[in-house]
This record gives C-alpha cells, sequence and structure tokens, in this order.
C-alpha cells in the first residue's frame, strides 16, 4: 500500500507539524527504493521536453542565477497554428542545458497524472494548495543564488543529487543545513529562510512543491472586501484635512471608530462563506477519467452504486432559499428541496441512487446523481 503523500515527504508526520511546520527546515534521507521516481523520473522530465509540445509559459532556463531569454529555447508557432505563445524547442532547450543552463519545468502537477494524484493528497493533509516545478540541472552549476520563497516548500530529490545550503530565517550568517542531499532524499524549507543549491559532478533533477498557504490575512482581505461595500467607507477625506497634520488625525480617529463599530455588526455567518469560498474553490480539480464518465453518463440508473471520487474536496451549506455545494474549482446553488438529498450524499461514502427515493422523488434523484457526477464529485463504484 502506497504511503501517504506527507509521509513520503517528512517520515514521522507528527513530529513534523509539531516541530518544523512553518518553523524549521527537514531533511530527510531515505533509502532508493522509498525515492520518488514514480511521480516524476528523469525520463519523465525528459518525455514533458520532448513529447508534449510544451508552451514557453512551461519552461524556463537560468544560468548563473540569470534567468535567459525565450528566445533561447523557443521557437515562434506555425502560421497555421491559433496560439500566440511561442513554442518549447526542444533541441535548443538540451543544446542551453549542454552550456550549463538549468531546466526549469512549471506547474507540470497540470501537466503530469501521478503528480496530481501526489499532490491532491498533500493537499488534503495540509490543507493548503500546492504547485510543483521540476529543476533538471547540469554538473557543477547552480541555478540560483541564495534566496528567500515567500512560500514553503518540499524539495524532492529523484536524479543524482545536489548541495544544498539552508541558513537561519532571522540570522543569514548561522548555517542550520549543509548536506549534499542524494537521490530519494527530500528537504522541507519553510517560507523566508535563505538557501542555495548546486550540483556535484553529475546531473541533478528534484522536484520542488511549493505549499500556497492560506494565512490569517486571507480573512482580513475577506473584511476589506466587504468593507468596500459600505457607504459609509466610500466617504472622501475632508479637504480641511490635507496639510493639517491634526485635522488628519481626527478624521482617522473618527474612521477607525466607525470600523470598529461595523466590525460588531458584520454578519460572520456571510464572512464564513466568503472565506471558505476562498479556500475551497481554489484547486485543481480531480477529472482524470472525467471523459469515459461523461461517456457512459445515461447508464446511471436507480440500480447504480456510486461514490466520491477520490481527493475531491466538498462542502454543503443553506444561506436563505440557496444551498451552495463548494467543490475544488467551483460553486454550485440548489433549490432547498434538494437539501436533503445533498445532505444524504454527502454523509455516504458509497451508496446506491434508489437509496435517494427516501429524501427525493425518483426522477430528481437520477438528475442530481448525474449532475454530481458531471461537476466531478461522484463516480459510479465499479
Amino acid at each position: 500500500m502506497e504511503a501517504p503523500a506527507l509521509r513520503r515527504c517528512v517520515g514521522d508526520v507528527g513530529a513534523f507539524f509539531a516541530h518544523h511546520w512553518g518553523r524549521a527546515p527537514l531533511l530527510l534521507t531515505q533509502d532508493e527504493d522509498a525515492g520518488f521516481d514514480d511521480l516524476a523520473s528523469l525520463d519523465d522530465l525528459d518525455r514533458m521536453i520532448s513529447s508534449l509540445a510544451l508552451r514557453g509559459s512551461n519552461l524556463r532556463m537560468v544560468k548563473d542565477g540569470e534567468t535567459l531569454p525565450a528566445a533561447a529555447y523557443t521557437v515562434a508557432p506555425s502560421a497555421r497554428s491559433r496560439g500566440i505563445e511561442p513554442l518549447v524547442d526542444p533541441a535548443a532547450v538540451y543544446q542551453r542545458f549542454f552550456e550549463g543552463a538549468t531546466i526549469v519545468l512549471e506547474g507540470i502537477h497540470r501537466l503530469w497524472e501521478p503528480l496530481a494524484r501526489f499532490c491532491r493528497g498533500l493537499e488534503l493533509e495540509l490543507g493548503h494548495r500546492l504547485q510543483v516545478n521540476a529543476y533538471v540541472t547540469p554538473p557543477g552549476s547552480q541555478g540560483f543564488d541564495v534566496h528567500r520563497d515567500d512560500h514553503d516548500v518540499f524539495v524532492m530529490q529523484v536524479w543524482g543529487s545536489k548541495r544544498w545550503t539552508v541558513f537561519d530565517r532571522a540570522d543569514d550568517d548561522v548555517v542550520l543545513i549543509e548536506q549534499e542531499i542524494p537521490s530519494a532524499s527530500s528537504l522541507y524549507i519553510p517560507k523566508g529562510f535563505p538557501h542555495a543549491a548546486a550540483t556535484t559532478d553529475r546531473v541533478s533533477a528534484h522536484l520542488t512543491v511549493g505549499i500556497l498557504t492560506h494565512d490569517s490575512i486571507d480573512i482580513v482581505r475577506e473584511i476589506t472586501k466587504l468593507a468596500a461595500e459600505e457607504p459609509a467607507f466610500a466617504e472622501r477625506l475632508g479637504r480641511t484635512a490635507v496639510g493639517d497634520e491634526r485635522r488628519l488625525r481626527a478624521e482617522v480617529e473618527r474612521h477607525v471608530d466607525e470600523l470598529r463599530n461595523w466590525l460588531d455588526k458584520v454578519d460572520l455567518d456571510d464572512l464564513t462563506t466568503r472565506v471558505a469560498r476562498k479556500l475551497w474553490t481554489t484547486s485543481q480539480p480531480a477529472l482524470t477519467g472525467q471523459l469515459r464518465r461523461l461517456a457512459t453518463l445515461d447508464d446511471v440508473a436507480a440500480g447504480t452504486n456510486v461514490r466520491h471520487r477520490a481527493g475531491v474536496t466538498s462542502h454543503l451549506s443553506r444561506h436563505g432559499d440557496v444551498v451552495r455545494l463548494l467543490l475544488p474549482d467551483r460553486e454550485l446553488e440548489f433549490p432547498p428541496i434538494a437539501e436533503d438529498a445533498l445532505i444524504y450524499v454527502m454523509e455516504r461514502e458509497v451508496f446506491c441512487v434508489r437509496d435517494l427515493h427516501r429524501v427525493i422523488d425518483p426522477h430528481s434523484a437520477l438528475v442530481l446523481v448525474r449532475r454530481l457526477i458531471r461537476e466531478g464529485l461522484l463516480e459510479v463504484d465499479a
């Protein structure tokens, strides 16, 4: 049985959350057998470059800390092509790589199914969105100088080795990790810790999982959006305050008092809905196999067993006369009459369509299940 995604990256999950999550780097070295080739091997990365007709936005190249101009490894689309974005030229990419440039494949969790499945599992365990880049670096090279990322990352070494140096977040003269990291190892670096990496005498390939965390400031942003809808906060500042700090201070105090009073009256249910929409409907949908599901949708009948699709997050709520279902990339609205049936669906991992007949009429049950299959929440239980 495959290990949960987070355990593959950190080992002891409890210790990770207790001592490292957002606080301190963590290096996990393990046997080759526990590596990450099943997610994206060196050959898989090569196949992406050579055979997937990548767009210029999918790949960039870096040498000595500088990003190469796109013209060095892309070509203009043909006159017959409907696209206007340059296409990656594999031969040019390999030539630049031979000359010492690092290949950066960006957002490959959208291109490669094993990575998409892995990321969905990791998202469910962490509760935050992810993105995956791959870095293939020539021998004796360093793609980037010492830098800080504005998000946490997991680094997973898939080929060769790389020497990593991670410095203390508060004092970048203090080295926390300085080690050659072999294949099958992983490194967790929280946001803000300076770091750099360089290859040895062999080619290195690693995956970097960027963790796009939701922070408490996201709640503040939603409050700001609500405040922007209030006429009181659209009031123009008085002209008498210009050039007069005392009068300006009085204006500031008055508006801050108004803000405090308004905050006491904010509808927390409405605010929670807004935050939920921000947090729960901005992920990559897990739609592998959806074409076959759509092709056989008419075969779904009262006696069909269905189940929730693995890795698909969902949340059901009622707001006035609207029942809302939040999915990874969308929000669905239903009339109140569908609420009991939706609650039944959400409470059961597997059920038969006819089981819904106890809360909704047979025709409506079939229509609802088929729609939830179409929207990516359910699938037929084979």
